[in-house]
């Protein structure tokens, strides 16, 4: 067996700092965790033709992996998101990685939330471009670092963002980026689905889709299935194709996925009692008493605050007693000092169940020792 020792340290490091991490297999309990906010995943309520639908699509969307399928569907996403042109990507991970590492040249500066997902820190990583975060949906911040800002300028942020639940004031950012000639690219990873008329995301909800660069959104949330979409315009799309490694050189999304994503926008506009129920359900949680600190957030993502990766753990672990699956975010996915239980609100779940969720985060349990 090859010698792999050097490895260990690092893993024991993570052992004892509490963040060391295992995979799981999925919960019996009461589903307060899945990125799954209208249920789609849940109910199995896509059922494209997958006998007719190919598992495999042979090769990349350049040599064999094209279809009718795949450019029928990006149309549709497109119109639907009131853009001119949108691109598949095999994920939302992919697709932040493809624009931010294709669009940029040295010289060009990024400006990035300081909370941006990772997706997004990696393909800064990739890009020629200097990067700076920013203040966490700081307009003054922003506004600071546009001032010195140099070459092609881009300003990166999620819509609502995966670890907070809140929302970024993008009609402020877009004001901004006319103002220094800025491209704003907006991640409605979180908000796909779930904000706006139909589910169609923060940026439509605000009239703000022509005031964009590029708008991302994801299929792995509420959206029930897997892929990504680039929307922007024909040119973007264009460069997209001749420059974007993550869409050059991977093979496409099978037609049995894209029958999958086709399926759910037809299915996701019109899941407004859906979208009511969560609704109300988030109100219930906000005007809630609990023991700890808990984030605002007028989204499914519900933030509470229990310092320490070991105190998070063990009120998940409690939680996990009682039949509710509510998952701890953990040091370094997080600073020190916000780990948290992160709540996700579900079609799905009932009032029953969030009023025990509610009742056994109103005591607070004492430190561990």
């Amino acid at each position: 067996m090859h010698d792999d020792n050097f490895l260990e340290q690092k893993l024991i490091s993570r052992k004892n700092e509490g963040s060391y991490r295992v995979l799981k297999t999925g919960s019996t309990g009461a589903d307060f965790s899945s990125n799954d906010y209208l249920g789609i995943a849940k109910n199995a309520l896509l059922t494209p033709d997958t006998e007719k639908l190919r598992h495999g699509s042979t090769g990349s969307r350049l040599l064999t992996g094209n279809s009718i399928l795949a450019e029928t569907l990006e149309n549709t996403i497109a119109d639907f998101h009131n853009g001119d042109a949108a691109l598949l990507f095999n994920s939302g991970y992919d697709a932040n990685l493809g624009v931010l590492s294709a669009i940029t040249q040295k010289g060009d500066t990024i400006l990035y939330d300081f909370l941006s997902h990772a997706s997004i820190r990696d393909g800064l990583r990739l890009s020629q471009a200097d990067s700076f975060p920013f203040r966490h949906n700081d307009t003054a911040d922003l506004a600071a670092r546009l001032q010195s800002a140099k070459g092609n300028v881009f300003v990166v942020t999620e819509s609502v963002f995966s670890m907070d639940g809140d929302i970024a004031p993008l009609t402020d950012f877009c004001g901004l980026c006319d103002q220094y000639g800025a491209h704003l690219i907006v991640d409605e990873a979180h908000a796909t689905g779930i904000v706006g008329p139909s589910g169609s995301g923060v940026v439509q909800l605000l009239g703000l889709q022509d005031r964009c660069f590029a708008r991302i959104y994801t299929f792995g949330k509420a959206v029930g299935c897997h892929g990504a979409a680039v929307v922007g315009s024909l040119r973007l799309k264009d460069y997209l194709i001749n420059f974007s490694r993550n869409f050059i050189y991977t093979t496409a999304l099978p037609d049995v996925t894209i029958g999958a994503i086709a399926s759910s926008y037809q299915l996701f506009p019109g899941m407004n009692s859906e979208r009511g129920h969560l609704e109300k359900l988030i109100a219930t949680f906000q005007a809630s008493g609990l023991a700890y600190e808990r984030l605002k957030s007028e989204t499914p993502i519900q933030g509470v605050i229990v310092p320490g990766n070991g105190e998070v753990k063990k009120i998940s672990s409690m939680l996990a007693d009682a039949g509710l699956d509510v998952r701890p975010i953990l040091y370094p996915t997080i600073p020190k000092g916000s780990e948290r239980l992160r709540i996700v609100l579900h079609s799905f779940n009932t009032t029953s169940e969030l009023a025990m969720l509610i009742k056994l985060l109103s005591q607070k349990i004492g430190p561990t020792h």
